[in-house]
């Protein structure tokens, strides 16, 4: 009974900084500006990389406040154990998703690459035929890998429930502990969204009875219909390639934060 007492004590007497904390107004704040971003099947490539930078934002004010004081004597506590292990759980299977999609990006990167370089320097041969049907091959695949890694995120999103908070904790550990549960929920969300669009076909050819292979090749030349959808295309894959760069960019700084903060966990987990 007095060791429950005890316990009980050092529950109520060392709290996490409540909302009012600028670290933690700082988390609530890049909460906020996620949740305004609109990422659908319409969604702009700026708006899916400002949902990339919202990630990286949230992950850096996450992780200055489980660097503060308070939050490492909180949950450096033995019976906070569990909520530092389910952390890292997280953090690793959402890391590995980061990989997952940089890896995506970097492979749609060159096979726009080698699509761009073939119709650039095609006469309307067989070589802009194969290296369309190519690219097509492989953005049904990176469609399908995509596809698994929104399951994966699908999973662990229903794994993500509130859970039990101390009912005789300090509000501002209420608010916190509720908090990181939202940051990674929120983590989550964004990074389906993203896959979602990047999953759909995004140089959806204009429609006509007949192939897009058709219209660029044919055995003798080039009609100018042809001719007008090969440049059409040049033109979005160029458009295209920006937009993975920006992407490729905006995941690497991504990544750079979700390390940071796992160190930062595996600091508080060791202690």
């Amino acid at each position: 009974m007095a060791s429950s007492s005890k316990f009980n004590h050092i529950i109520r007497s060392i709290s996490l900084p409540g909302k009012s904390h600028p670290t933690g107004q700082r988390v609530e704040e890049a909460l906020n500006n996620l949740k305004t971003l609109k990422i659908s099947n319409e969604s702009t490539a700026e708006t899916m990389h400002d949902g990339l930078l919202g990630l990286e934002e949230l992950y850096k004010c996450v992780n200055d406040l489980l660097n503060l004081p308070q939050a490492l004597q909180f949950f450096s506590q033995h019976q906070h154990e569990k909520w530092v292990k389910d952390l890292l759980d997280k953090s690793e299977r959402l890391l590995d998703v980061c990989v997952a999609i940089r890896e995506l990006v970097l492979q749609c990167k060159e096979n726009v690459r080698e699509l761009h370089h073939s119709l650039r320097r095609s006469q309307g041969d067989s070589t802009t035929e194969t290296s369309i049907i190519k690219f097509t091959s492989s953005g049904k695949k990176i469609k399908k890998e995509a596809k698994k890694l929104v399951l994966a995120l699908n999973k662990m999103d229903h794994e993500t429930t509130e859970g039990s908070v101390f009912l005789d904790a300090h509000q501002d550990t209420i608010d916190m502990i509720k908090t990181l549960r939202e940051a990674n929920a929120t983590r989550i969300s964004i990074f389906q969204m993203f896959l979602s669009v990047f999953s759909d076909p995004l140089l959806k050819p204009k429609q006509s009875k007949r192939s897009l292979v058709s219209r660029l090749v044919s055995k003798r030349r080039i009609s100018c219909e042809g001719e007008e959808e090969k440049m059409d295309l040049e033109t979005r894959l160029e458009s295209f390639e920006s937009h993975l760069d920006d992407f490729e960019n905006g995941l690497e700084g991504l990544f750079r934060c979700m390390i940071r903060s796992r160190s930062s966990l595996l600091n508080i987990f060791s202690c």
